[in-house]
């Protein structure tokens, strides 16, 4: 049946692929993934023609890559897009925009409903510069795509037609620095929580269920299997009952820092474990130059004084250590902290990336997102969703 597939020339297959968009700020190096089901009759026509040719014969492993410069598929950097507006613009009972974040166009007078994002680049007596060019506009961005599997359609009666180009280009870009100034987080108290009280009591009940679905936890674990080597000395940061490391990853030790000792006591990894919460003191009971990577898996939101807890993290790692923090798009509404839920997914890639530089610690800054996965259907919230939970990732090397 494959072989037939290979030699139809109206071929009409479902493509299961993988896009991955590759591009760099001043700050770090970005990777973009994204899992596409290109529709070859449907979609092709919506691709620049070198990807719709590559979709004409599409084979398993078969991989494409385009090169995309500023100005060829979105539309390029134009300084007359960045327009100065009274205050009184910007939605009325909100605080004033800060500098360097995003914000939907709907906050705007003018603008009912639009959801597509601009940004403030700049604050005045009065007003403020919106900057509404696309995030990626003047960045050089690199396409690969990678066919995975072919799935036979039974006909075409109607349905919908993607874009995946748009899609895959939508997020990406608000991680980055504006015009290399640090990004306004800071302002308006933002790691205050709904819950105040002591993160020991609120996690004193062990939850030993998965927060993301299996297919998100695979992608985490191909993560780390490119970013790991074996024989090394890892701490897990606010560490719980799962790793999130590949399977056959021989380290040379892995020391749990957590503050439910049942969660990790039933991490079958974890060579040690060390009760400590960090919101209540950042420093951690370790040696200087101690570790050869630090991982922190879906607890970066939770973090009261990042700042010096990722200080501290540069201090007990060797010079070049890794330090990698994941997350996803769900948390504890009590305890994340309140700058969390106020930014765009892809501009907390820019928070933790913010960390990063205001330590001054680190350097080789890398950013990765991967979403769009179908969700396994033995999921408990399959019913509720189809896509798997999205993963973000933020890490770099001590250099400093």
């Amino acid at each position: 049946m494959a072989a037939n597939l290979f030699r139809m020339s109206n071929l009409r297959v479902l493509v299961d692929s993988v896009w991955r968009l590759a591009w760099e700020s001043p700050e770090a190096v970005h990777t973009e993934e994204m899992f596409v089901p290109f529709n070859t009759w449907r979609e092709a026509d919506l691709c620049p023609s070198p990807l719709a040719r590559f979709f004409e014969h599409p084979q398993p492993g078969a991989r494409g890559r385009l090169a995309l410069p500023p100005g060829e598929f979105i539309p390029p950097y134009r300084t007359d897009r960045e327009n100065a507006l009274p205050l009184g613009n910007f939605a009325s009972g909100l605080r004033p925009p800060r500098r360097g974040r995003f914000y939907p166009k709907h906050l705007l007078t003018g603008y009912f409903g639009n959801p597509v994002p601009f940004r403030c680049i700049g604050l005045g007596k009065g007003n403020f510069t919106a900057d509404f060019n696309h995030p990626l506009s003047d960045k050089s961005l690199s396409l690969e795509v990678i066919i995975r599997d072919l799935k036979q359609k039974r006909g075409e009666k109607g349905g919908e037609c993607q874009d995946w180009l748009d899609h895959l280009t939508s997020g990406p870009g608000l991680q980055a620095r504006c015009k290399g100034m640090p990004t306004d987080f800071l302002a308006d108290n933002p790691f205050r929580r709904q819950d105040e009280g002591r993160d020991t009591d609120f996690y004193a009940q062990p939850r030993l269920v998965s927060h993301i679905d299996t297919r998100a936890q695979a992608t985490i674990a191909a993560l780390y299997s490119r970013l790991l080597k074996p024989g090394l000395v890892v701490l897990d940061l606010m560490s719980s009952w799962q790793s999130h490391l590949p399977n056959g990853l021989a380290l040379s030790s892995l020391v749990g820092l957590g503050i439910n000792a049942e969660e990790l006591r039933h991490n079958p990894r974890l060579t040690d474990h060390v009760l400590h919460d960090l919101n209540q003191d950042p420093g951690l009971p370790f040696a200087d130059g101690h570790f050869d990577a630090v991982v922190c898996n879906l607890s970066v939101e939770y973090l009261t004084h990042p700042f010096e807890v990722f200080a501290d993290a540069a201090r007990v790692l060797k010079h070049g250590g890794l330090f990698i923090h994941t997350f996803s798009n769900r948390w504890f509404p009590p305890k994340v902290v309140h700058i969390w839920t106020e930014v765009h997914e892809f501009e907390r890639v820019g928070l933790v990336l913010e960390y990063f530089l205001q330590s001054g610690s680190f350097g080789h800054l890398q950013t990765f997102s991967s979403r769009g996965w179908p969700r396994p259907e033995a999921d408990r919230y399959y019913s509720r969703t189809l896509f798997s939970d999205p993963i973000y990732a933020v890490w770099g090397r001590k250099s400093a």
